[in-house]
């Protein structure tokens, strides 16, 4: 369990993260939940940065 965090996203962004989400159920026996898709992303993001 990770920490609860409130953010506003642009509709445009939005519509991206729930078409991937939609893509990933479809290929998937388990459900995926909007945060395990925006997780994703964010990682996936944030490797370009060096930390």
């Amino acid at each position: 369990m990770g920490n609860r965090v409130t953010i506003v996203l642009n509709t445009s962004n939005t519509e991206k993260l729930r078409s991937l989400q939609a893509k990933m159920i479809k290929t998937s026996s388990k459900s995926v939940s909007f945060s395990h898709v925006m997780n994703l992303v964010l990682t996936e993001g944030l490797k370009k940065y060096k930390f």
